[in-house]
């Protein structure tokens, strides 16, 4: 049972939120919040997988109330509810820990793939957005001080195989996906990307996403 908390200003969009996840055997509403503040009160007192998080709440929005999240309950994880005018939240809330993005209007069944899809720990943004996201992604050059810092040591000594799985993680592949892509089983999928994320010091999938945009590892060639 994947236990959600549904954090969004509006009670309406809560409440409809929560009907539609309850018809769902393996999903379970255990709170509601109007606001960032309530989301980390909420934490403090009961078990919590998943947040669907709005970004436009008063008090506390939902990018800090990300990162808060992310520092305080690490294993919880946050998808983001946007909407397509919220373009300079995405790469902080992202950056901050978020497991993806999907648009408020998403289908019931696409709703409960994105839970299924980020509690299992993959990264999730909606095919709607995607394209702006790794658009806003690659304009962040190296330069800039909101690029995601990594053990730069350890970029020497990636192997050509683990440099294909971040382009396939940076192209927004899914561990199945990048499995049949490269011949590879799943679990050595997962198995190199634990080890890239070791080495980098990054947190999650979603970080080396965003690093291998913005480094341009998206467009590189790896074949032999």
């Amino acid at each position: 049972m994947i236990k959600v908390l549904v954090a969004d200003d509006q009670e309406l969009i809560r409440d409809s939120i929560s009907i539609v996840l309850s018809a769902y055997p393996d999903i379970e509403v255990v709170a509601t919040a109007g606001d960032g503040l309530e989301v980390l009160e909420h934490l403090k007192k009961q078990e919590v997988d998943v947040i669907l998080m709005d970004i436009r709440m008063p008090n506390m929005d939902g990018v800090v109330c990300t990162k808060f999240v992310k520092q305080n309950f690490p294993d919880v994880k946050v998808i983001i509810l946007t909407t397509f005018d919220d373009d300079e939240f995405i790469f902080s809330a992202l950056q901050y820990g978020a497991s993806g993005y999907i648009l408020k209007g998403i289908s019931t069944k696409d709703l409960h793939q994105a839970i299924l899809t980020v509690n299992s720990g993959n990264a999730m943004l909606n095919p709607d957005i995607a394209s702006k996201v790794f658009k806003l992604f690659s304009q962040i050059t190296p330069q800039t001080s909101n690029c995601l810092k990594v053990n730069e040591e350890a970029i020497k000594t990636l192997s050509k195989a683990e440099w294909r799985i971040i382009q396939q993680i940076g192209n927004g592949l899914s561990n199945k996906e990048i499995a049949v892509k490269l011949y590879l089983s799943e679990g050595t999928v997962r198995n190199y990307l634990s080890h890239c994320l070791a080495k980098l010091e990054l947190r999650d999938r979603t970080q080396l996403a965003i690093w291998a945009v913005q480094t341009g590892v998206t467009t590189r060639n790896y074949n032999d």
